[in-house]
């Protein structure tokens, strides 16, 4: 096992919590809820419980694109730390009870008035399409005031989600946390998380890699709208430097992670049979940031992202079905 810092935590996450609800059901679910097979979608509360009331319920995992990343850092066998807001609820303390079991810290206190826990509610129809309805509730009311400092300024790397972004008090929130792990002198790490999330924070996102992201994950997709550049190569070229390193991901040609002086080409890893790449970029973020925190070359960081998303979207969920460390040579 590479070396621990003399932080308590490896990695520190701040984004959704969102507890993912799966069912499986037939087309005449789809039908009558009149649910577009295969897309997501975000709904309302009213919404999320009629179609949670109506669900078979197979499984409620604790979930979120942070959330995923940090679950991973744990199966490495990191000290790992989640912050999001979640109610004080049946699907509330799932989440809770399910990020401890897996190794994760969670200790937000969870609101006792407001939205419900938010969840995306996953409907799996025989033909193996996943049909995603998601409604962020509590997850929203993340404020400053729930952010547990200790913890921050004890975690080596501070991951924060792009999706979290859109709410002004959990902006307010990250920026604080951001202001906290610098004054500890920890690593910043964001993930652009979507492309149109890129679009909507463009300006803002751009003064954060200015002078606040020490660690930027974004795929070719996400990296293009955030320089305006016409190829991903010349995407790489306008963030190189801003940052101390831009891990870019590109499917199954592997990724590079960029230094201002250095590229790093970091090979994908084999998959026989391709399942459900949902999780891919999530695991892969958790391998490099569990690397970076023990100390290892960006190389070795890198293919620790590559193995962990390779495994991960070789079986249906976000999130890995065996311990990651098994991973590590």
């Amino acid at each position: 096992m590479p070396e621990k810092s003399e932080k308590k935590y490896d990695v520190v996450g701040i984004g959704n919590a969102i507890v993912d609800v799966i069912a499986q059901q037939d087309d005449e679910f789809i039908d009558r809820f009149g649910l577009t097979k295969g897309s997501m979608e975000l709904i309302d509360a009213a919404r999320a419980v009629e179609l949670y009331d109506a669900m078979t319920v197979l499984t409620e995992t604790s979930g979120g694109s942070a959330g995923n990343t940090i679950t991973g850092v744990a199966s490495f066998g990191g000290s790992a730390s989640m912050i999001g807001k979640v109610a004080d609820d049946h699907l509330g303390h799932v989440f809770a009870a399910d990020s401890e079991a897996q190794g994760v810290q969670f200790g937000v206190a969870p609101a006792t008035e407001g939205e419900p826990t938010g969840r995306s509610m996953i409907v799996v129809t025989p033909d193996a399409e996943r049909t995603m309805n998601t409604f962020l509730g509590a997850a929203t009311t993340l404020y400053r005031s729930d952010i547990p400092e200790d913890i921050v300024a004890n975690s080596s790397i501070l991951y924060c989600e792009g999706y979290i972004w859109d709410i002004d008090v959990t902006k307010d929130a990250i920026r604080h946390a951001i202001e906290i792990s610098k004054a500890a002198g920890n690593k910043i790490s964001f993930t652009l998380s979507d492309s149109f999330c890129v679009d909507r924070h463009f300006d803002e996102w751009h003064e954060l890699l200015n002078g606040e992201i020490d660690i930027l994950f974004g795929n070719e997709e996400e990296l293009m709208a955030l320089t305006k550049a016409e190829t991903h190569a010349d995407a790489i070229e306008a963030v190189r430097g801003r940052c101390e390193i831009l891990c870019a991901t590109m499917g199954p040609a592997g990724s590079v992670i960029v230094t201002a002086d250095e590229t790093v080409e970091i090979p994908a890893v084999p998959v026989d049979n391709v399942v459900d790449t949902t999780g891919a970029g999530d695991q892969y973020a958790a391998g490099v940031l569990f690397g970076i925190s023990r100390g290892m070359s960006l190389y070795d960081a890198g293919m620790l992202g590559s193995k962990a998303a390779a495994e991960v979207i070789a079986h249906l969920g976000p999130r890995p079905a065996i311990a990651l460390s098994d991973l590590l040579d």
